[in-house]
Parts: C-alpha cells; structure tokens; sequence
C-alpha cells in the first residue's frame, strides 16, 4: 500500500460527510473551490506545499477549532487567507471585501443557480472581472 492509499486518522472523523461508499467528501461546493484555488496558487508558485502544511497546521491548532474536523474547511480557507496576506497578494481588506461580496451574492441568488460575484447587489453596474 503506498502512502497516497494509507488512511489518515483525520479521513476516520465522525464529523465528515461521506459518500454511498463511505468515503470522505466536500461537504459543500465552496469547499472544494477552496481546494482546488489552493491546488492551483500552489502550481503557479505562490507558496510551498511546506509553506502551506504550516499554514493550515497553525488554523487547524488554534484554540476553540473542532476536535471532531467539522470546521476543517473554515480552518483551511482561513489558512489560505492568511498566506495570501503573508505573501503580499492581498491585503486583509480586499479579502475581507471579498467574502462580504461573495455572502450578499449567494443571499440574491436563486435557489439551484450558481453564485457568482456578478449577483451582489452591490457590484450592479461593475465591470467583470
């Protein structure tokens, strides 16, 4: 069995949703958009994967976080906000700006549609970005 195939003792958490097979998956979209945006800035050399093994480390430590996993998607969203920050590709106000957009967005979006930035009120009459 090789180390991709080993199980790791968080995968074993009761707290996390599961397939018809049992295995572990997102438990929302916007989890594996996070996933997949950390893939990605990792590819393009942003960060390390050491770089951010600390970051995530430090998040999923921090007083108060779940002991069952539950809120390990908040703890890696924050993780990467922090080392966005840390490695000057946004400040804490532009993110900050950002999940506000994104919280008004999803709040005018119908049901069964996809939220897009382009839906906050707030950016009517903005142009794309």
């Amino acid at each position: 069995m090789s180390a991709c195939e080993t199980a790791s003792p968080l995968s074993q958490s009761d707290g996390l949703p599961r397939s018809p097979e049992g295995e572990p998956v997102f438990p929302e979209p916007w989890a594996a958009e996070a996933f997949a945006m950390t893939v990605h800035l990792h590819a393009k050399g942003v960060f390390t994967w050491n770089e951010w093994a600390a970051a995530l480390s430090r998040e999923v430590h921090r007083p108060r976080r779940a002991a069952d996993g539950s809120d390990y998607f908040e703890c890696w969203v924050a993780a990467l906000c922090a080392l966005l920050v840390d490695k000057g590709v946004a400040d804490d106000v532009t993110i900050a700006a950002l999940q506000e957009s994104w919280q008004r967005a999803a709040e005018a979006t119908p049901h069964g549609h996809p939220i897009e930035l382009a839906n906050d009120p707030l950016r009517a009459g903005e142009p794309s970005s």
